[in-house]
């Protein structure tokens, strides 16, 4: 099974790009299905449902989210309502919305995803790691197949959960940092690892957003207004392909494509 797995998407041009840019990448790699985190995916804070539903009608089969899940209060009705949305896994019991589940792939069979937020120099949530655990376990009894967005900042974080789970989980991709890692590669276990996959949206930025409210907020230290920037609109994250048999990884690729500056 070919998976590709989009980073993080902010903002109306990571939107754009994965509209104008997933049909092609579709074609070109033979794509099975498509997980994106969308937690920016609002004015790059948050998600709401029109900006969903704009991301799934583009071709996306499951989204993830992470640390702006709350940043608009319309997550709530996405929560209670859709099941290709998932919030952290690692919220306490009786949390809305799931943090992990198993769904059909036309033709293809089934795909488990897991979303897991890290804990260091983020909110402090359940342990990410004995919850990413028993959420393996759980899905292993219905699909061979797992995937799981570690949305976390810290790199050892995300390589030692990545490891913990090698032989159980297919592939873990890390998300959050907005900063694409080269450091893809399979465990000896065949579970496929990047640690960040970057994120879909414009890249003349500061992580996406416009450059100079940044550089004046860490040079005055006074608010600013962190507009969402236009320039140079890139689809970042990773293809994946699978054993649909044993849900050992046989190779991951990292993705960084340009969307024409007409688009």
């Amino acid at each position: 099974m070919n998976i590709l797995f989009i980073g993080d998407i902010v903002g109306e041009p990571g939107r754009r790009a994965v509209k104008q840019l997933l049909p092609g990448l579709r074609k070109r790699f033979d794509i099975d299905a498509v997980i994106a985190n969308g937690e920016n995916s609002a004015g790059g804070a948050g998600i709401t449902p029109r900006t969903a539903e704009e991301i799934f009608s583009a071709g996306v089969d499951v989204m993830t989210s992470g640390d702006h899940l709350w940043d608009q209060k319309e997550v709530t009705e996405l929560l209670e309502r859709e099941s290709r949305f998932l919030r952290p896994a690692n919220y306490p019991p009786g949390t809305i919305g799931q943090g992990g589940g198993v769904f059909k792939i036309p033709g293809r069979g089934t795909l488990g995803v897991i979303n897991i937020q890290g804990r260091v120099f983020m909110p402090d949530l359940d342990n990410p790691f004995s919850v990413a655990r028993a959420e393996v376990e759980r899905l292993r009894r219905q699909t061979s197949i797992i995937i799981i967005d570690v949305h976390a900042e810290a790199t050892s974080e995300k390589i030692a959960l990545a490891r913990m789970l090698d032989g159980r989980a297919s592939a873990v991709i890390g998300t959050h940092t907005h900063v694409q890692t080269a450091d893809e590669q399979i465990f000896p276990g065949g579970t496929a690892f990047l640690c960040d996959a970057g994120f879909t949206g414009p890249h003349e930025s500061v992580l996406g957003r416009e450059i100079e409210p940044v550089i004046a907020r860490f040079v005055t230290h006074t608010p600013q207004r962190f507009g969402v920037a236009r320039a140079r609109v890139h689809l970042q994250g990773a293809m994946i392909d699978i054993d649909e048999i044993t849900g050992r990884a046989r190779r991951i690729q990292r993705i960084s494509e340009p969307l024409n500056a007409d688009a």
